[in-house]
């Protein structure tokens, strides 16, 4: 084939590919099967390796392309993003419109309504018809351009579809906004992948689609099945996109994919039949919602209505009344954050909100209890803020139980760290460690992940932690498994070779046994042998972190403190953030059932030293025989080990419990 036919038939490729593309994506009508889809992608790859001087910017084979970013630029908005106020009622409704009749007296308002998606706001911006850029919305003015990401997401064209009743929007700057979604079917499908391979599972499609979107490496985002709904038109022109609904048909005709449920109505009375209607409905759609968009669909009528600080005077957002349930609160515990931060955590019964069970909710300060005025044993009313979050909305007081105390929020934190200080700082309403801030407690917890007893990175040494985090390198453990031969380079303390050495030893840890990976999370009362005891009883992360009080009880040597501390730990936000990022860096904890061993049923203490080895090699020689390494005499306790002068209080413990005191030499026959 000559290189004119090359091109002539690359041409002919893109055009034909591009237009099945619009009828799956935009239309709903696909005319052709994936099978002859993927056949002539794999034809358009071929060609275009042999002629790569005749690749085309708009090509789909190029949607996935280049390394992995450092950071995002920041990119103003040309139009600010702005948000909408809520409305949650037919009364709320009519008292938008009656301030906007005020504004515009005598003027007749259409309503434009459709539903509200809940995913990731993002702006497209289309240059003589080809995406030249996509942009987050930010804090409304400035955003961040994920456009290497966006252009791995199959339904967002790289060009827009060229017909006769597009031409204006095909020249110059035509920018299209709209809603970075995952379908719930395509979560679903996710889900039951990471379950069959073991992986921990992803909480919900709105969380997954803004966590996926803001990744450095646009590989990682086009193995997600992201989605775009476009919800806006803008040009600098602004008669050329007069109504909400013309914008939505011209979004169609220049292939974007738009909601299809989308109406407009002429008065108060049919858009709450539409918000009624869809209140049933919802559940339907592909999508998650949690409410509606009602706008004037007169263009000119919104732009004269203005904007009040961040929310324009001419749209709402209807939001449907989160599900509620109630349930019994069992305890209320107190999370230590990656900052120093102490969050309250109420753990209740589990119970079922919005098709999720839910068994703990975020009390956030000790300025929330004292609202609430919640306690333990209370009957309260649960809500997921957005059909997301769980939230405790309030207390049912008369099912108070009379022995219910008001929560002392000082006292409780004494009770439950009593080792540590708190103080609230001026002007702030949460309590935090005194004397610590979140370098220091980083710092800690990540030499802890890498100790010897934990994941064992032997080149992850304090001086080596203190440089990484020092240089802004790794924000939590789970960021060492993203460091790169480059980064470390940067530090003076590194070659070559010390730098090679350091992230392979990283990368070799990224399959830890499940009981040192536990204990290298760093959970509060949760020691070595703790750990091998909670791995043997879940046999994974993810159905640790599930366990309620009860089941964490009925493991073995755990009780209500050891309890508390394991739910607060997996409840707070910023663990369950570092869960899902060892998660995406591919971190696979294993747990591999062992046979009884020799020392089955036999525990230990050690005092004093040993000549033949460490006491840390000797708890490993003992729990690989199967038997249990403890770090003081208790009931029960099989042997204590004399290794060097064993005090009078030892003894008298020893012999309180009937604990048979052995030294070195019987040692290590038993452990042969």
């Amino acid at each position: 084939m000559s290189k004119s036919d090359a091109k002539s038939r690359i041409d002919s490729l893109i055009k034909e590919v591009s237009q099945y593309a619009y009828e799956y994506y935009v239309l709903d009508k696909p005319s052709i099967s994936d099978a002859v889809y993927d056949g002539l992608i794999s034809e358009l790859k071929k060609l275009e390796t042999e002629y790569p001087d005749l690749v085309r910017q708009d090509s789909p084979t190029q949607r996935v392309y280049g390394e992995a970013l450092d950071k995002f630029k920041k990119v103003e908005h040309k139009y600010p993003m702005i948000s909408l106020n809520d409305v949650f009622s037919i009364e709320d409704v009519e008292a938008w419109v009656k301030r906007m009749d005020k504004l515009l007296p005598g003027v007749k308002h259409e309503y434009f309504c459709d539903t509200k998606k809940d995913g990731l706001a993002c702006a497209l911006i289309y240059q003589d018809g080809l995406l030249t850029q996509a942009v987050t919305r930010g804090d409304s003015k400035v955003g961040e351009d994920v456009t290497r990401n966006v252009r791995t997401i199959n339904n967002v064209p790289l060009s827009l579809r060229r017909d006769a009743k597009n031409k204006q929007f095909l020249q110059g700057r035509t920018e299209i906004r709209g809603e970075i979604v995952m379908l719930k079917s395509d979560f679903k499908k996710l889900n039951d992948k990471r379950e069959a391979e073991g992986k921990p599972l992803f909480a919900n499609p709105r969380n997954l689609s803004a966590g996926t979107i803001r990744q450095l490496d646009p590989k990682l985002v086009a193995e997600r099945p992201l989605f775009f709904v476009g919800y806006d038109l803008l040009r600098d022109n602004p008669n050329e996109a007069p109504t909400n609904m013309f914008a939505y048909e011209s979004m169609t005709d220049l292939g974007i994919t738009r909601s299809m449920e989308a109406s407009v109505f002429s008065s108060v009375s049919e858009v709450m039949k539409f918000i009624d209607e869809w209140s049933v409905k919802r559940d339907k759609l592909s999508y998650i919602t949690d409410g509606l968009v009602i706008k004037v669909n007169d263009r000119s009528q919104y732009t004269k209505l203005g904007v009040v600080g961040k929310n324009p005077r001419g749209a709402v957002a209807f939001k449907y009344a989160a599900e509620q349930a109630t349930t019994v609160v069992r305890d209320i515990v107190i999370s230590i954050g990656r900052t120093g931060a102490a969050t309250p955590v109420a753990v209740f019964d589990p119970v079922v909100v919005a098709g999720t069970t839910v068994k703990h909710a975020s009390l956030h300060n000790a300025d929330e209890i004292e609202r609430l005025d919640i306690r333990r044993g209370d009957t309260v009313v649960i809500f997921k803020a957005g059909d997301i979050i769980p939230q405790v909305e309030s207390v049912l007081t008369n099912l108070r139980p009379k022995e219910a105390k008001k929560i002392d929020y000082k006292s409780e934190l004494s009770r439950q760290y009593p080792e540590l200080e708190f103080e609230r700082p001026a002007g702030e309403v949460v309590y935090r460690v005194k004397g610590l801030s979140g370098p220091i407690i980083l710092k800690r917890s990540l030499m802890h992940y890498a100790s010897k007893g934990a994941l064992d990175i032997d080149t992850l040494g304090e001086k080596n932690v203190e440089a990484l985090v020092d240089a802004g390198l790794v924000e939590d453990a789970a960021d060492i498994y993203t460091l790169t031969v480059d980064d470390v380079l940067k530090l003076d303390r590194f070659a070559e070779i010390s730098a090679e050495n350091l992230v392979s030893a990283i990368k070799k840890s990224k399959t830890p046994s499940l009981e040192r990976f536990i204990f290298g999370l760093g959970i509060r009362h949760v020691g070595q042998q703790t750990a091998i005891d909670l791995a043997k009883r879940f046999e994974s992360v993810e159905a640790l972190s599930k366990a309620s009080l009860d089941e964490l009880r009925d493991v073995e040597g755990i009780g209500e403190v050891v309890a508390e501390s394991i739910v607060a730990w997996f409840a707070d936000e910023d663990n369950q953030e570092l869960l899902r990022k060892f998660a995406e860096y591919s971190v696979k904890p294993n747990y591999k059932k062992t046979a009884g061993g020799p020392l089955e049923g036999k525990s230990f203490v050690i005092t004093g030293s040993l000549e033949s080895m460490s006491r840390d090699d000797a708890a490993e020689k003992i729990r690989a025989l199967g038997g249990t390494f403890q770090t003081a005499v208790a009931k029960g306790t099989t042997y204590l080990v004399a290794g060097g002068k064993v005090g009078a209080s030892k003894l008298a413990t020893a012999k309180k419990f009937k604990t048979e005191v052995i030294d070195e030499k019987k040692f290590l026959s038993l452990l042969k």
